[in-house]
């Protein structure tokens, strides 16, 4: 059994290699565990992955719920998890620190807050209260017994701002308020990605799983990134898949996509190896 503080050790040592480190994510216990049997070493919820498993629109899952998600994630396996805990679920920062308190009872190690409010006509965080919100992450943070890594995330690429210059300094007052992982979602070229990592003396978090976006593992480890998430990425393949197989049905009789399907025996011997 590894405990609580064994697995904030170990997560908060991986980011403190001189490579990176892929930090999947997975939407479900099954995903999970399947995750952990192909050898990765940590990893991440993803609020759209889950959203999508139970038929919701990202963003539409109160915090309850996805706090018993992390939840049954963090059980699923002995690996370390690291939640994705969208705005903190609330404005102010006292909701915040009580979010980030909620995902380590639950059994996270890890959490990001991201500075995007939800509102559609101001999609992001005044530059003051975002940073009073990570300083407030921070402090639940240090005053858990073990190890919590906080990423603090910048969200205008994501929210139709490219803009690389107030990105850079969200990330470095995100720094001073003390977050351990920096992570700015949607940098869709080299040149921003190391613009990014020159900025700051953190480890970096590099969305990949983008369509057009093609730097591997040893590109983005060369340029100083330090971990690398997929987000949603695994399952919006996985329902690709899924929808490719249900119009080629509708549409053709056919039943080809089963020759890509994974075995059943093989499934059943993983999940039985991982309980």
């Amino acid at each position: 059994m590894v405990t609580q503080t064994e697995k904030g050790r170990l997560f908060r040592a991986l980011h403190q290699r001189e490579t990176a480190f892929i930090i999947p994510n997975p939407w479900d216990l099954g995903t999970a565990r399947l995750l952990a049997h192909l050898g990765f070493e940590a990893l991440a919820t993803t609020s759209m992955g889950y959203a999508f498993s139970v038929g919701q629109q990202d963003n539409s899952i109160d915090r309850d719920r996805m706090i018993a998600h992390v939840s049954e994630i963090a059980s699923a396996t002995r690996l370390p998890v690291s939640a994705d805990l969208q705005n903190g679920f609330g404005d102010a920062p006292e909701t915040v620190a009580e979010t980030i308190r909620l995902a380590a009872a639950a059994g996270a190690v890890g959490g990001s807050i991201e500075d995007a409010t939800g509102d559609r006509d101001h999609p992001i965080y005044d530059h003051q209260r975002a940073v009073e919100r990570i300083h407030a992450a921070v402090t639940a943070a240090r005053a858990l017994p073990f190890a919590f890594t906080l990423t603090a995330r910048a969200e205008n690429y994501l929210h139709g701002r490219p803009d690389l210059k107030d990105t850079i300094a969200r990330l470095q007052a995100y720094r001073e308020a003390g977050a351990d992982v920096l992570y700015a979602p949607g940098l869709a070229s080299r040149d921003e990605i190391a613009a990014v990592v020159r900025s700051v003396d953190r480890p970096v978090n590099v969305l990949m799983g983008l369509q057009g976006v093609q730097l591997s593992l040893a590109d983005l480890s060369a340029m100083g990134v330090r971990r690398i998430s997929v987000g949603s990425a695994l399952c919006r393949a996985a329902l690709g898949a899924f929808m490719r197989a249900g119009k080629e049905m509708r549409d053709h009789g056919t039943f080809d996509f089963a020759n890509q399907a994974a075995s059943p025996r093989e499934i059943s011997a993983i999940f039985d190896l991982e309980k």
